[in-house]
């Protein structure tokens, strides 16, 4: 049995025709994308299409899914002025995706198979308590137990865009990195071939370059690095050094925003700045 596990594309085209090449080369049985196909990139439509065109894949919601389906729930009090200028990366994505997102809605948070031993093989975008609860290479055993409980035989992560695998207490815990949009400070796009052999399962991290050039252009004329809002620069600028910093400007800027102290556009200016990225853009 050959399952083949990849997330967090988040609008990177490029990035996933490099990986859907070599996963159908290899000849899985089955392949998941474990959650974040879209938002935060440019092409999050065309990954949409791509990916429900594959005979087979299974999807599994994200973080990102539910940043999109929020524009859909008519119960949610749409941010304005600066504040609304937060969530103009996913208002941007929601308008592109023209009317699918009520298959986003679809989306199950977890993906269960039957492995040969009878043993349970669990795909979560996170872990079961919550599709932002990261699993990382150093969280300790007590709360990654807790992460993965009922702990199946085979336990599939991503959301932490790092790749890993490690063990506890006999189930193997795997983290299939990001297909697009890594953050370990390798540009190259990642996911994971797991294998049932006799003795159980063995996963392997398997890392690809991809059109880097194109998925730069792609920010620029798709429209999204222009239309997208501020917070775009510190987007692109992740994906381009190949490192988080989204979660860096919401810990020490937005709440600057949300009072009123700084623009969105300021506390982006601000926040390049200090990291030495103002001159981090793409190719125009």
């Amino acid at each position: 049995m050959k399952v083949a596990i990849l997330s967090d594309v988040h609008g990177n085209l490029p990035a996933l025709q490099a990986v859907a090449e070599d996963i159908l080369a290899w000849k899985p049985d089955v392949t998941i994308v474990n959650g974040d196909l879209v938002n935060r990139g440019p092409s999050s439509a065309e990954c949409w299409a791509f990916v429900t065109a594959q005979p087979g894949w299974r999807i599994t919601s994200g973080n990102h899914e539910a940043y999109v389906l929020q524009w859909t729930d008519p119960d949610w009090v749409r941010p304005a002025g600066e504040t609304g200028e937060l969530y103009q990366p996913s208002w941007w994505t929601y308008e592109r995706l023209n009317g699918t997102t009520p298959l986003l809605a679809t989306l199950p948070p977890v993906v269960s198979l039957l492995d040969p031993a009878g043993g349970e093989l669990r795909a979560s975008h996170a872990s079961m308590r919550g599709d932002r609860d990261g699993i990382y290479l150093e969280t300790e055993e007590e709360e990654l137990a807790a992460q993965i409980a009922p702990a199946p035989h085979l336990f599939c992560t991503s959301h932490t865009h790092r790749p890993f695998v490690r063990s506890l207490n006999g189930t193997l815990i795997v983290n299939s990195g990001s297909a697009g949009w890594t953050f370990d400070r390798d540009p190259r796009a990642s996911y994971a071939r797991l294998t049932w052999r006799k003795t159980g399962w063995q996963a392997e991290i398997v890392r690809l370059e991809y059109d880097r050039e194109q998925a730069a252009r792609d920010f620029v004329e798709s429209g999204y690095y222009d239309g997208g809002g501020p917070l775009v620069r510190i987007m692109y600028a992740e994906w381009e050094k190949a490192m988080p910093l989204m979660h860096w400007w919401a810990a020490d800027y937005e709440p600057l925003v949300r009072e009123g102290l700084l623009t969105v556009a300021g506390a982006t200016e601000a926040f390049l700045a200090e990291h030495g990225l103002k001159e981090v853009r793409p190719p125009i």
